[in-house]
């Protein structure tokens, strides 16, 4: 095979410890080795640096092992050709599996240009993605929070959540407190209601007919702190987010101008997928690897399961909650291809795509600055004509017919 790289480096990356081969081209191109085992500390990566400068290395590949690649690749981007590939991809063979072996696999692929980088994000959209996505998590726990609150509650026999559609509002926060507090009558606490929920006075006050004991109003205390201490979290974190993505208003806009896609779903899809959509070659390249695309899985001519990978779990999430939102904004064409596909697929796979959609457009958009153009209820109907047209002509061709089409006077 021939050989792309002269002098390179496969590096194994450990939570304590990388090991790493130098791959060079000597006499008669024949390939040399060297490996050398480094720790992970902050000094340990710049000897890392240091000695690879100094043995001619121009390019680095590396698996991407949990989080521990993060500081190795920060380490090393600015002076090589850094690449990160996903461990699936090059596999070494089974029964001659050492770190050794590992590094010098990885050093071999890459010196015969055999290495498919994987995508990487310039370091302001990777420090985007790290805040966004534990801006996720700490909406996970409110989340999980919220859940538990109900779920004690209605293990006491309280059935608030059948009467307020929203258990943690003003109303049902203040009768929350009285039901921790104690020693009000279910009429005094319903009657903390506000707005539109003083019609169900009565009903309300049936729910909270219910004895609370002393380790369930501690329980719901501490849940209902967590709750609101997880509310600040989140307020402070959209600040810092605010700023961080102020860079990226313009191409936010964009994003927001698709039915579904609100600011913050516009955020996470820039800190997912960067900006700069000549990381991906295609609109299709780009769906393949957010998993939002059919899998292939044929073999001896026959098609087996092609459903979807993982994929950017972060990704996917999003453009998934923002195709059943698009799904709302009705006289859209996003809402009437998801009414006709769920129709025949279901919703789960109609919402999968739509999403596969509107990555689609996110490719345009973000490739050629433009805005989204909605194409309108009345597309689909015109496209069923015009195939339904083409359809019947063939048909009537294959019967010996000959046929000419011509639009019937108004």
């Amino acid at each position: 095979m021939d050989v792309v790289a002269a002098c390179c480096a496969g590096l194994d990356v450990h939570q304590a410890s990388v090991v790493v081969c130098v791959n060079r081209s000597g006499h008669g191109g024949r390939s040399h080795k060297e490996v050398r085992t480094f720790a992970t500390m902050r000094d340990d990566l710049i000897a890392l640096r240091d000695w690879l400068k100094q043995s001619g290395v121009t390019q680095v590949a590396m698996e991407s092992t949990g989080v521990y690649w993060k500081p190795v690749y920060e380490a090393l981007e600015d002076d090589f050709e850094t690449i990160v590939v996903n461990a699936r991809h090059i596999k070494n063979v089974p029964g001659r599996k050492t770190d050794v072996k590992d590094c010098e696999w990885i050093s071999d692929l890459l010196r015969h240009g055999l290495i498919r980088p994987g995508f990487v994000p310039p370091r302001d959209i990777r420090e985007l993605r790290e805040l966004n996505r534990y801006r996720r998590k700490v909406a996970q726990v409110q989340g999980g929070e919220r859940n538990r609150l109900i779920k004690v509650l209605e293990t006491a026999g309280i059935k608030l959540a059948g009467v307020a559609s929203n258990v943690l509002g003003v109303s049902g926060r203040a009768m929350i407190r009285a039901l921790i507090e104690g020693g009000d009558t279910p009429q005094a606490i319903a009657g903390l209601a506000r707005g539109k929920l003083r019609r169900k006075l009565n009903e309300l006050a049936r729910a909270l007919d219910a004895p609370l004991q002393a380790h369930q109003r501690f329980m719901l205390r501490t849940q209902l702190a967590r709750i609101e201490q997880a509310e600040a979290d989140l307020q402070r974190i959209d600040a810092v987010l605010w700023e961080m993505a102020a860079p990226y208003q313009n191409d936010i806009r964009l994003l927001m101008s698709i039915p579904g896609i609100d600011w913050l779903n516009a955020v996470t899809i820039i800190a997912e997928i960067g900006v700069d959509m000549r990381a991906f070659h295609s609109p299709a390249h780009l769906a393949s690897w957010a998993a939002l695309c059919p899998g292939n899985n044929e073999s001896a001519g026959k098609q087996r399961s092609g459903k979807t990978r993982k994929g950017n779990v972060v990704l996917r999430a999003t453009l998934v909650s923002a195709a059943v939102n698009a799904a709302r904004c009705q006289g859209t064409y996003l809402a009437e291809k998801y009414r006709r596909l769920t129709a025949r697929r279901g919703k789960m796979k109609a919402a999968v795509a739509i999403a596969h959609k509107i990555l689609i457009s996110i490719w345009h958009m973000l490739s050629d600055g433009t805005f989204y153009q909605d194409l309108g209820v009345g597309y689909l109907d015109s496209l069923d004509r015009t195939r339904n047209a083409r359809h019947l002509v063939r048909r009537l061709a294959n019967m010996g017919f000959e046929v000419q089409l011509r639009e019937k006077a108004a």
